[in-house]
Formats: C-alpha cells, structure tokens, sequence
C-alpha cells in the first residue's frame, strides 16, 4: 500500500464508459481513487452504491472518483450497468494498475479495498483501508473532502 505524501502513479485507461481516464488530468480538489476486489459480491456492491448516492456532493466539492477492480471489461460493465455508477469504472485485468498501487493481495491476485485521495499534483494525500467496512471508505472520503473543501474556501466577509 502506497502511504501519504508519495506521488501517485499516473492512470491513463479507457473506462468502461469508452471514455479515457487520465488522472493527471483531473485537476480539482482531489481525485479519489477505490480499489475493490470483485464486482457483485456484497461489500463490493455497498460501496460502489455508496459512492454513487454521495456522487453529486463530492462533485459539487470539486472532486471526481473512479473505481477500480481486477474484473475483465464485461464484468465491470454489467456491474456498473446494474448499479447506476455515475463515474467512470475500470477493468484492471492485467492488473497493472493494482500493481502500481500496491493493493493486490498476495497469491489470490485481486485488489485489497484500498482507497487514495489524490491531489491535483498527483501526490497522495490520503489512504483509507477498511476491508471488512465497506461504509468506512465512503465515511472517510467525505470527511476529508468536506476538511479539504473548507479549508480551500475563502473566509466569508
């Protein structure tokens, strides 16, 4: 797991929805990044469902997310499909991501429910990782953009 402070790995993919996703260029407030380990399977699915209820809000805080999983295309299609994803989704089969990252579990190869918040210059600026509590991820991301959002806002006069 990579820690606070280090530079993110850049992500340049085509997500699930065609488009490609370039983390470099997000810009923003933060870009927050969810590993998960297989799509339709419980906690999988609470998080990505949660992700999307707060879609709207971590947007209007100038932030933008992406999911990750080691699931071939069709998979993650069919699950973001299922579940309405608002935001782009990528099939990281080759793992190559996951790799970068440092969030793949050793031996069984799929991704650890790690998340990064990411800064605009690519640093990482927070890691939440809660395997058991799917909630705790959503939790926390909002906690710290709410923090980092404040503190971007100039004082009101």
């Amino acid at each position: 797991m990579l820690k606070v402070g280090a530079r993110a790995p850049e992500i340049d993919m085509v997500a699930i929805d065609g488009q490609r996703f370039v983390l470099s260029k997000q810009g923003g407030l933060c870009t927050v990044v969810y590993f998960f380990p297989k799509a339709f399977t419980p906690g999988c699915t609470v998080e990505a469902q949660l992700f999307r209820d707060n879609h709207a809000e971590i947007a209007l805080a100038g932030a933008s997310i992406v999911g990750v999983s080691t699931d071939d295309q069709k998979t993650q299609c069919r699950f973001a499909e299922a579940h309405k994803v608002p935001y782009p989704m990528i099939a990281d089969r080759d793992r190559s991501v996951c790799r970068a990252y440092d969030v793949l579990w050793p031996i069984v190869g799929i991704a650890r429910r790690i998340t990064y918040v990411i800064s605009p210059t690519m640093e990482i600026a927070a890691v939440f990782h809660h395997e058991l509590q799917a909630r705790k991820h959503r939790d926390d991301v909002l906690a710290f953009i709410d923090a980092r959002f404040r503190a971007a806002r100039p004082p009101a006069v």
